[in-house]
């Protein structure tokens, strides 16, 4: 079925620079996660279980292999009114520009999207981790006549101070609104929350940059030259529309810089994790992969996730996620490290003239110790390399890594010598 009130809108986000370099050749909804999915995942997920399955993608940075990964994933039948597609910027003679924000985005896209029937436009982000049930929302919006409804999430005060925070009156519609307030500022924007929320010191409803449009209403906001949903539009709004909140109380992370992607990841490894990826309903779809199972051989596991296709023969690995067909070489041992894995196998006549040429094969070599890092998708890293992030180490940008917050990133297609160390 398909729930033809209702068509979904993800922003694809900005040049996402904080998550550099895994976005120096992708778009943020294309970057990996768990191993085996892509963020925009997520957010699409998310709707198809809700029966949400006419979506529009925008994007404008890096969107070839976010284009490869929709295409080769989200196929309906040829019989269905169900989509995912990809808008990409473009120039037109109406608009000469590239999006210049959340709002603006879907301003430049308003000609292909009202080409479709709906009531109500579902706003998303494309890199954030979550699992909610957008009936719920939808649900409240119809029942008490918001013509905008805004998710939020209650938060401490320490993080309040990175969001849009807001007050709602009796009936949870929203009476006033603040953009990322300073400690200063926070004072006396605390919310009504449950008993759960209060002992966890969680006060203030922030916005999560997940919206519900009503479709007039959209119309006629795209006609001004509002440039962001959350710093104009939203607060805007407020003043003359009838802008509800809806509270959620489940996980949610935005992935947003290189630590909380690292620590989202590495999360996932918990005995009981708040994301989780074995929940029987609300299951993450991605692309089907034809991939054998992963082989391990006198390795010792603790804590890990371990995706299709992998040849492992490490000494041990430890709260670590390995992504699909990677490859770690004997006596290795991997601590705290997300392996994003390879896009092809090599075979055994490839590593032998890799061999030949002194080349490190894709993969983890033999001997090394790596800890607290990324290893990005097709890395070569050598035999005895050791790789110790923490937080002693300062922040450096060299072609093969880069180093941020401790954390030691290697890039994409990066070749790391035999005996090369960072610690």
């Amino acid at each position: 079925m398909i729930n033809k009130k209702v068509l979904a809108i993800i922003l694809g986000g900005g040049q996402g620079t904080r998550l550099s370099p895994l976005t120096d050749r992708r778009s943020k909804p294309a970057v990996s996660i768990a191993g085996k999915y892509r963020l925009v995942d997520i957010p699409i997920s998310n709707c198809i279980h809700c029966d949400i399955k006419r979506m529009f993608v925008l994007t404008q940075f890096n969107s070839a292999s976010l284009n490869r990964h929709i295409q080769n994933t989200y196929v309906f039948s040829n019989f269905s009114e169900a989509f995912v597609d990809v808008l990409a910027a473009e120039q037109t003679p109406e608009n000469k520009t590239w999006f210049q924000g959340t709002a603006d985005a879907v301003r430049q896209s308003m000609h292909h999207i009202l080409n479709h029937e709906f009531d109500y436009a579902l706003v998303l982000s494309g890199d954030q981790l979550y699992k909610m049930n957008f009936d719920d929302m939808i649900r409240q919006h119809e029942e008490k006549g918001a013509e905008i409804s805004v998710a939020t999430l209650p938060v401490n005060a320490k993080d309040a101070t990175s969001f849009g925070i807001l007050k709602t009156d009796d009936d949870s519609f929203i009476s006033s609104f603040i953009e990322k307030p300073n400690n200063e500022k926070l004072i006396g924007w605390e919310s009504e929350v449950d008993d759960q929320m209060k002992a966890e010191n969680r006060h203030y409803l922030a916005s999560m940059g997940i919206y519900i449009f009503n479709r007039d209403l959209l119309i006629d906001i795209m006609e001004k030259d509002t440039i962001d949903f959350g710093k104009e539009t939203i607060p805007q709004a407020i003043e003359k529309n009838k802008v509800l909140a809806y509270q959620y109380k489940g996980y949610w992370e935005d992935i947003g810089t290189i630590e909380s992607f690292f620590e989202a990841n590495l999360s996932l490894t918990d005995d009981i994790p708040k994301f989780d990826l074995f929940e029987k309903s609300n299951t993450i779809l991605t692309r089907p992969r034809i991939l054998p199972p992963s082989k391990i051989s006198g390795t010792l596991l603790t804590k890990s996730m371990i995706a299709d296709g992998c040849i492992l023969n490490a000494k041990s690995i430890e709260h670590s996620v390995i992504g699909i067909r990677s490859r770690i070489g004997e006596g290795s041992e991997i601590k705290n490290t997300y392996i994003i894995g390879a896009n092809e196998y090599q075979d055994l006549s490839e590593l032998e003239q890799d061999g030949k040429k002194g080349i490190p094969s894709l993969g983890v070599g033999k001997n090394c110790s790596i800890e607290n890092a990324i290893i990005d998708k097709d890395a070569r890293i050598g035999n005895n390399v050791i790789i110790k992030g923490g937080k002693h180490l300062e922040d450096v940008t060299t072609d093969e890594y880069v180093i941020k917050e401790g954390i030691v990133v290697i890039r994409r297609r990066a070749i790391i010598p035999n005996g090369f160390k960072i610690q």
